[in-house]
């Protein structure tokens, strides 16, 4: 997650005025994440990216109503989540893909690496199983790395709402690890 000194540098205040540069900024900073997010949640690409371009659009039209600029960054995956419920509803059907790893971050063989990649295929298969709540949920907390806090904001859902289903998610996944043994 960004800190606080990269929030700041952000050009929200000049992207407010209009200033066409500063949206290229600020898209080019959150294209990727809101992408990766949103095929996290819906396995879709050209959904995917359709998603993220309304979510700019819609980012365009009501920046005014955003009230702190330094928290933009959460302000946009608000928009984009409740993008993709609207998607949810429309199709009623939820599918998730893995989260992706670059090999390079990997500190070990090529047996070692297949090795990691077959336990990260069963595990996603097994993320899968969960509700989209829950889901959306350990994405933005342990891939996006946002706190409970900004989840709760992102997702337009109560504190212990995000902390319950946080707590039912891990719970959920480990009964399914001990059933997949």
């Amino acid at each position: 997650m960004l800190e606080v000194t990269e929030i700041e540098q952000l050009p929200v205040s000049e992207a407010r005025a209009g200033e066409p540069a500063a949206w290229d900024t600020l898209i080019r900073r959150y294209q990727l994440p809101l992408y990766v997010y949103v095929i996290e949640l819906i396995r879709d690409e050209q959904a995917g990216l359709d998603i993220v371009q309304e979510t700019f659009i819609a980012a365009v039209k009501h920046l005014g109503g955003l009230r702190d600029d330094a928290k933009f960054g959460s302000w946009l995956f608000g928009i984009t989540h409740q993008k993709c419920v609207q998607h949810w509803r429309k199709r009623r059907e939820v599918l998730f893909d893995e989260i992706p790893e670059s090999a390079d971050e990997f500190e070990g063989g090529p047996d070692d690496l297949l090795i990691r990649r077959e336990s990260e295929a069963e595990f996603m298969k097994l993320l899968e199983q969960l509700p989209p709540p829950q889901r959306s949920v350990l994405l933005l907390h342990f891939v996006e790395d946002f706190p409970l806090e900004e989840i709760s904001r992102i997702t337009e859902t109560q504190l212990g709402t995000v902390k319950s289903r946080l707590h039912y998610a891990k719970k959920s996944l480990r009964k399914l690890l001990e059933e997949n043994k």
